[in-house]
């Protein structure tokens, strides 16, 4: 198993979107990237700990790999708009790949090129190496799946599941394609 660590704006949607790719064994909330030790929520809201709302996701590589994992990530989120996705404004929403290894950096640099190429514009994505995970506190996890109702849910989440659901049909895990 090898782990990924990604930033895509809000962490309720991009764990409701990696929670149903084949070959992912497990997402979880959390914050990384910053340089306040054990942030909260709250911390990581006030725009001062320079942390991003990221999912942890366990993926079996002989099922996935990084680089279709960082497509499915460029095709749910706008990686050209520093620091926001929609209305969600502030540095923990930026665009950011924590590698965990040098061949997830060559992937990852290799996949911004291609997309910046692609949209005809710069991309905004931060590449930096992974140093310290927090998970979210446990409000947070599945909160899509727990809320599916919630406005935020119907109107922001529930466009990116179904994109990722066109888009990448054989991705789709077996359960959630029914």
């Amino acid at each position: 198993m090898e782990k990924a660590t990604l930033g895509g704006g809000c962490f309720w949607c991009t764990e409701a979107v990696f929670s149903k790719v084949k070959g992912v064994i497990d997402v979880r909330p959390g914050y990384a990237g910053g340089t306040f030790p054990n942030p909260t929520y709250e911390d990581v809201c006030s725009d001062t700990t320079g942390h991003a709302e990221v999912v942890q996701i366990t993926f079996n590589p002989s099922v996935i790999s990084f680089r279709d994992l960082l497509e499915i990530f460029f095709e749910i989120h706008d990686p050209t708009t520093p620091n926001r996705q929609g209305n969600d404004v502030g540095s923990q929403y930026r665009s950011i790949i924590l590698y965990h290894s040098e061949e997830q950096r060559k992937i990852a640099q290799e996949v911004i090129e291609e997309v910046q190429k692609r949209l005809g514009k710069k991309v905004v994505t931060e590449l930096k190496p992974f140093d310290v995970f927090y998970e979210a506190e446990d409000y947070h996890h599945r909160y899509f799946e727990r809320h599916p109702n919630q406005p935020y849910c119907r109107i922001v989440i529930s466009p990116k599941v179904k994109k990722f659901m066109y888009h990448f049909p054989d991705r789709v895990r077996m359960e959630e394609a029914k």
